[in-house]
């Protein structure tokens, strides 16, 4: 049997799980890891500066968190229902998380507002998954601006001063149900100065959907089946990154979603970088062999999660509880507006 769910799991404390972002985004703290020496220095993420060279490429991913989370009415009971949309299969049919899913059987009618937005669940998925398909007469984005509210993860329990703080700062492909959260600590300054050093900054999409929030269940990770999400690399990001890498430069990803992102298209293309879209159940875990990322800057993640055991494929998993136990240590905060590490 390969490693098992229990190899992944780590004691946090509960008060460093950060439940609010901090006012300045790039004053969070960074762990910076050597993943070949296991090395470990403690500094701010401003001092990403320092470990960034001119020729490398720093990658985002710049989908934008919907207000994806809708509450609504069943109009034949006056059942309450919390709608969380994750992906937008086709038209107006939509792959969403439903409470209470019991209640929401084929056929359900929900209506959100005062009407102008209605959904018919048209099918049952699996953990309670429903695809649903809305009806209405306008802009559908816009409607849901108007309804909808951005969901947080559970582990926050703060209600946000700002919703733009769980947005990064080049946010602008709507369709992520949460925040591609490494990329919350770059402010616009900082990506200037890093450009200013002869870096390049290049963009891709991922939405982020379920394979964010499903918990592992099997207690052999192999058999652990990630959800679909959809990407995108335009021709100019990947002949950018085609440079970079016939220089010599790095390629540094910000997040787990642009990793799987450029490793989904490299394990496609066997090792080159193209243009290219679709959907991506990509379950990187040790053992995988790494095509296209060379360092990456990434939050602190839940124990037993998918994350925990992607940067574990590229550190080991050893130097990663190790990295972890130094963060607990020195009271480092955990999670989505947690600090960040930068893994080279």
């Amino acid at each position: 049997m390969g490693l098992t769910l229990e190899d992944f799991d780590y004691n946090l404390p509960h008060e460093l799980i950060a439940q609010t972002p901090l006012k300045e985004r790039d004053a969070s703290r960074l762990l910076v890891l050597d993943h070949k020496t296991g090395e470990m220095a403690d500094k701010h993420f401003y001092d990403i500066l320092d470990e960034l060279h001119a020729g490398d490429a720093v990658v985002m991913n710049d989908t934008r968190v919907m207000p994806a989370r809708l509450y609504g009415v069943k109009p034949d009971t006056g059942g309450h229902m919390e709608v969380l949309l994750l992906n937008n299969t086709d038209g107006d049919n939509w792959e969403t998380l439903m409470k209470p899913a019991k209640r929401a059987k084929v056929g359900t009618e929900i209506v959100f507002g005062d009407g102008q937005l209605k959904a018919t669940v048209t099918k049952e998925l699996e953990h309670g998954g429903r695809m649903i398909e809305f009806h209405y007469a306008g802009i559908f984005m816009e409607i849901l601006e108007q309804l909808g509210e951005t969901p947080l993860p559970p582990y926050i329990k703060e209600k946000l001063d700002d919703p733009e703080m769980y947005q990064t700062v080049y946010a602008k492909e709507n369709g992520s149900a949460a925040a591609p959260t490494a990329g919350l600590h770059w402010t616009k300054d900082l990506l200037k100065q890093v450009q200013d050093k002869g870096v390049k900054l290049i963009y891709l999409t991922l939405h982020v959907g379920l394979g964010t929030f499903r918990p592992v269940d099997e207690e052999n990770i192999d058999d652990h089946k990630m959800h679909s999400e959809f990407y995108r690399l335009t021709p100019k990001a990947a002949a950018e990154l085609n440079e970079v890498r016939q220089n010599g430069g790095r390629i540094v990803a910000t997040g787990t979603t642009s990793i799987r992102t450029l490793e989904t298209i490299g394990t496609k293309f066997n090792g080159a970088i193209k243009a290219d879209s679709g959907w991506t159940d990509i379950f990187i875990k040790p053992g995988y062999k790494w095509q296209v990322v060379d360092a990456f800057i990434t939050n602190f993640h839940l124990p037993k999660s998918t994350l925990v055991m992607l940067v574990a494929a590229f550190t080991g998993r050893d130097t990663i509880l190790n990295a972890y136990a130094h963060a607990i240590e020195e009271r480092y905060r955990f999670f989505s507006f947690g600090d960040a590490m930068f893994i080279k």
